[in-house]
């Protein structure tokens, strides 16, 4: 009996060390070697000081401000209503759930409310949470949706703010992958930039 825990010990502590130290430790030096700001989190800095994730969205409730995408883990998550950055959970709503149904015109009709000029479609992607509930990106569509609302309440013309749009707009992934889509945090760190 003892003959065989010996090597069953070594063999666990050595597999333990290679796993559990070694391992991690190699790919976390490399990754910081390679890809320090991913590694980091991907942080958008204000000097010395994190203003937030170029990965994680955010709850912008000003009128001032492009909105992020509803989150699924606070509520109906739009604009002013209730947004939960701090947990990250789908609603797993289906398309034939009468909840899924109630929350996008609940957020239509919030969207309507506080933007009551706008008689544009409004895109899919401003009325749906994301999978995760905190997806930091809009589609170009739902920008420019958004338009109207942030130069009337910043007193700048719409020409600016869509070209501002159109400048921080990434396109898809690799040139194929994915669709076009506007990161809400780097937009709005980029009107805070401007002066009215």
């Amino acid at each position: 009996m003892l003959s065989l825990l010996r090597p069953a010990a070594v063999l666990f502590a050595l597999m333990t060390a290679i796993t559990g130290v070694l391992y991690p430790a190699a790919v976390t030096g490399l990754a910081q070697a390679i890809f320090p700001a991913q590694a980091n989190g991907s942080l958008i800095k204000d000097g010395e000081r994190v203003v937030g994730s170029a990965l994680v969205g955010q709850p912008f409730t000003s009128a001032k401000y492009f909105w992020c995408r509803p989150s699924g883990t606070g509520g109906v998550g739009l604009g002013t209503l209730e947004y939960n950055g701090a947990s990250s959970s789908g609603t797993n709503l289906g398309p034939t759930n009468p909840k899924l149904t109630d929350n996008v015109k609940a957020r239509i009709e919030a969207l309507r409310a506080l933007d009551p000029g706008n008689i544009a479609p409004i895109p899919v992607d401003l009325v749906t949470a994301s999978g995760s509930g905190l997806d930091p990106h809009i589609s170009p569509a739902a920008a420019l949706y958004q338009v109207s609302r942030v130069a009337r309440a910043r007193a700048l013309p719409e020409e600016q703010v869509r070209a501002l749009v159109a400048e921080v707009q990434e396109g898809r992934q690799l040139g194929s992958l994915g669709e076009p889509r506007v990161n809400v945090v780097r937009l709005n760190r980029a009107l805070d930039r401007i002066k009215s």
